[in-house]
C-alpha cells in the first residue's frame, strides 16, 4: 500500500512538472494555433451564434481552458484526488442568473432615462477600418506617454504583476471570440456588456444563448457572476492565473473606451445623485450632506431627503472628490474612479481605445476589427446629451482652486487619452 501512494506521489509530481514544461511551450509556440483573431494574428472567421430554437449554449472555455482540464483530470486520477481539486484555489463558477424572457429594452421618455440622457436613435455608422489613421495616433499617445519618464501619477512604474487581483475585476473576457473588455462606468458600458454577453453566450434566455444584446435585461448585465473576469481567475486557475492572464493578454484583442473626464463626472454625478437611488443615497450622500453640507442627521431615506428638497449638490460633489479623507476608508467608486485605475493602460497595451465622442463609429469599425459585425451590431445610438459644452455651466460656482485641483486628480486620464486640458476652467 506504501508502495503503491509513493508511486501515485511520484507520478502526480510528474505530471505537474510535465504540464509546466507545456505550458512554457504553449507559450512560446502553441498559442500560434489558438482560436483567435487579434490584429496581430491571423483572422478566423467564428461561427454563426445558434438560433433561438437551439438548445443550452456551447460551453465558453477556450483552448487553453479545455488544454489544462484534460491535463489535470489525468494528473488528479493519477494522484487519487478530485479533478476539480487539482489546482489550488480552483473552483467552479456559479452558473449566471438566468433572467426574466421579457425583454428589458428601456421605455423612451421615462425619468430614468431622461437623466441619463439616452438616445435610441438608429446610427448611420458607415467608415473605413481606420479614418485618417485614428486609432493609430490614440494607441501611439497613450504609448508615448506611459513611455515618458516625466510624466509620472500613481502606480504608473508598477509592472502587470503588481497589480492585485482586485483591480482586475473590470476586464471581461470572451474565450469564443478572443476579447478582452476594459468596461469604463458612464462610458456605455451597459451596452458594451450586453455585446459580450452575446459573444460570450455567457447567459440564456429559456435555453439558448441571447441574440439581440437589447434584450438582455439590464439587471442581469451588471450581475457579476455573468461575466468571466480576470480576477476570477485565481478562483479557476490557481498559481497559473496569471500566467494565462498574460497569453491572453498577449493573444486576445483588447478594448476600451474613454470620455472626457470631467464630462464623465458630470454623467456620474446625474445619474447617481439627482435620481433617487437608495444605495448612492446611503452610501455617498448622507456623508456628503453631513461632512460639507452641515447637516447632522440627514434623513435616513433617499425619498424622504428629496421630498424635503436636500440635495447633494455638485460642488459637495466636488468637495468629497477632493477631500484628502475619502480614499483612507475606500478606493473610488468605480463610477468616478480615474480610467488609468481601471484599465491599467500603461500595463496593459490596448488593441482599440474607442471614445463616447465617435462611439457609432468607434463601435462599427470595433465590430469588424472582431469580424462579428455580421453576428451583431451595437445597440442603436447610446449618446448621452451629457456633452462637454456642460462644463462651464456646471463648474460656474465651483472655486478656481477645486477645479485646478480637480484636472490634477484627473489629469492622467487626460493626458494619456488625448483630451485637451480644459483651459477656461482652470484660469479666471
Amino acid at each position: 500500500m506504501t508502495k503503491t501512494r509513493l508511486f501515485r506521489l511520484w507520478l502526480a509530481l510528474g505530471s505537474m512538472f510535465m504540464i509546466l514544461l507545456i505550458i512554457v511551450y504553449w507559450d512560446n509556440v502553441g498559442t500560434a494555433h489558438f482560436y483567435l483573431h487579434t490584429s496581430f494574428s491571423r483572422a478566423h472567421t467564428p461561427e454563426p451564434l445558434p438560433s433561438a430554437g437551439q438548445g443550452a449554449a456551447r460551453a465558453s472555455a477556450s483552448d487553453v481552458d479545455e488544454f489544462l482540464e484534460k491535463l489535470l483530470s489525468v494528473t488528479a486520477a493519477a494522484a487519487g484526488v478530485k479533478p476539480e481539486d487539482a489546482l489550488p484555489g480552483k473552483k467552479r463558477e456559479p452558473p449566471p442568473p438566468r433572467p426574466p424572457p421579457a425583454s428589458s429594452r428601456p421605455a423612451p421618455g421615462s425619468q430614468e432615462e431622461s437623466v441619463r440622457g439616452y438616445d435610441w436613435s438608429s446610427p448611420d455608422a458607415q467608415q473605413g477600418p481606420d479614418p485618417g489613421g485614428r486609432q493609430a495616433e490614440r494607441r501611439g499617445v497613450l504609448r508615448d506617454f506611459c513611455a515618458n519618464a516625466s510624466f509620472v501619477f500613481p502606480a504608473k512604474e508598477r509592472s502587470f504583476d503588481d497589480i492585485p487581483n482586485y483591480e482586475l475585476n473590470h476586464l471581461i473576457v470572451d474565450d469564443r471570440h478572443g476579447v478582452i473588455y476594459c468596461y469604463v462606468p458612464k462610458v456605455a458600458c451597459t451596452n458594451w456588456k450586453r455585446v459580450m454577453i452575446v459573444l460570450s453566450e455567457s447567459l440564456l434566455d429559456r435555453g439558448a444563448p441571447y441574440r439581440d444584446p437589447l434584450d438582455i435585461p439590464r439587471e442581469f448585465v451588471h450581475n457579476s457572476s455573468t461575466h468571466l473576469t480576470f480576477n476570477k481567475f485565481w478562483r479557476r486557475y490557481g498559481k497559473f492565473s496569471r500566467h494565462l492572464m498574460k497569453v491572453k493578454l498577449q493573444k486576445y484583442t483588447k478594448f476600451l473606451f474613454v470620455r472626457d473626464p470631467f464630462v464623465r463626472l458630470i454623467s456620474a454625478f446625474r445619474s447617481k445623485f439627482e435620481l433617487e437611488n437608495e444605495e448612492f443615497y446611503r452610501k455617498f450622500a448622507v456623508p456628503m450632506l453631513r461632512a460639507y453640507a452641515n447637516l447632522t442627521s440627514p434623513p435616513s431615506s433617499v425619498s424622504e431627503a428629496f421630498g424635503a428638497g436636500l440635495r447633494v449638490s455638485f460642488a459637495h460633489f466636488v468637495q468629497y472628490l477632493l477631500d484628502p479623507r475619502t480614499e483612507t476608508l475606500a478606493p473610488f467608486n468605480e463610477h468616478w474612479r480615474q480610467v488609468h485605475r481601471l484599465c491599467h493602460p500603461c500595463q496593459i497595451e490596448y488593441d482599440f481605445v474607442g471614445k463616447l465622442e465617435t462611439l457609432d463609429q468607434d463601435a462599427a469599425q470595433l465590430l469588424r476589427l472582431l469580424k462579428v459585425d455580421r453576428l451583431l451590431r451595437f445597440p442603436p445610438s447610446y449618446r448621452n446629451r451629457t456633452a462637454r459644452s456642460w462644463e462651464e455651466d456646471w463648474f460656474a460656482k465651483i472655486p478656481l482652486a477645486w477645479r485646478q485641483q480637480l484636472y490634477k486628480l484627473y489629469e492622467a486620464d487626460f493626458v494619456l487619452f488625448g483630451y485637451p486640458k480644459p483651459e477656461s476652467l482652470l484660469r479666471d
